[in-house]
């Protein structure tokens, strides 16, 4: 048993739908968040500004002496990962392996889609992930820069005429490759799956990966026998690098829950 608690970090919002998916596996752990809300987005930085920007992140959620740590950002996880896992001796996730697996799983044709930041897609990141474990199969990407802010702005809906129209015109290409199933590789898509839903059509898996990372995380926790004992006030901590009304406002609606005040801002440089 570990009560020790589990850190996880976004460049800014999205990561919280890791969050949430993590305490529905996990109830009785204690959760750090850190949204570094005052440099997203993250997806149009240089290689360098990335790492820098995350190796900062890293250790701001190391002073809570964490005994995981989730990087609940693709664009990260595509740049930064390994930089990451050589500093720290506790298990460092990503939010890339998770859904990967879980996509070759799901293909019935051999055609995985996958979107997400332009950082993301250009890194290569999910199609050498795919490749390692099946090589035959075809990948199809393609970056989606307008989601993140739909996502923020609300306009997520199935029936938003704007989110509808930007959706096609990114997805088009991959709705007539074929592909059967589709990687959700930013952790702000899942609010827009009605929308995506209805531009690929219902026959088209959608795979979260956010909801894939969280149940890889309570899988290895639960076999190194380090999950929480509970019984304990079991809470959600939140630090912001920018305003904290405006993450609250937006937190609520990610999380589908009240966070009442639990936010607090810090500087990281």
């Amino acid at each position: 048993m570990d009560a020790r608690p589990i850190g996880v970090f976004d460049s800014g919002l999205g990561g919280l739908t890791t969050v949430k998916k993590l305490a529905e596996s996990l109830p009785f752990e204690e959760i750090i968040y850190l949204g570094d809300t005052g440099r997203v987005p993250y997806g149009s930085r240089s290689k360098e500004t990335i790492i820098k920007y995350a190796v900062q992140d890293a250790a701001f959620l190391a002073e809570f002496e964490i005994k995981a740590m989730v990087i609940a950002c693709n664009t990260v996880c595509s740049v930064a990962y390994e930089v990451l896992k050589d500093i720290y001796d506790i298990p460092v996730h990503e939010v890339i392996s998770a859904p990967v697996k879980a996509a070759v799983q799901a293909t019935k044709d051999g055609k995985i889609g996958v979107i997400g930041t332009a950082a993301t897609i250009s890194s290569g990141a999910y199609e050498k992930a795919i490749k390692k474990i099946a090589p035959s199969l075809q990948v199809f990407s393609e970056p989606c820069p307008l989601f993140v802010p739909l996502a923020e702005n609300g306009r997520t809906s199935a029936t938003d005429v704007a989110a509808l129209a930007i959706a096609d015109d990114y997805l088009r290409g991959l709705r007539e490759s074929g592909v059967d199933t589709l990687i959700l590789g930013c952790t702000h898509y899942p609010l827009l799956r009605g929308v995506i839903s209805s531009i690929m059509g219902p026959e088209v898996t959608l795979i979260d990966s956010g909801a894939e990372t969280a149940k890889q995380v309570a899988d290895e926790l639960r076999s190194m026998n380090m999950l929480s004992p509970g019984g304990a006030d079991v809470k959600i901590r939140y630090f912001v690098t920018d305003s904290v009304n405006g993450f609250s406002t937006l937190a609520s609606r990610f999380l589908e829950s009240e966070i009442n005040g639990r936010v607090e801002q810090v500087t990281l440089e």
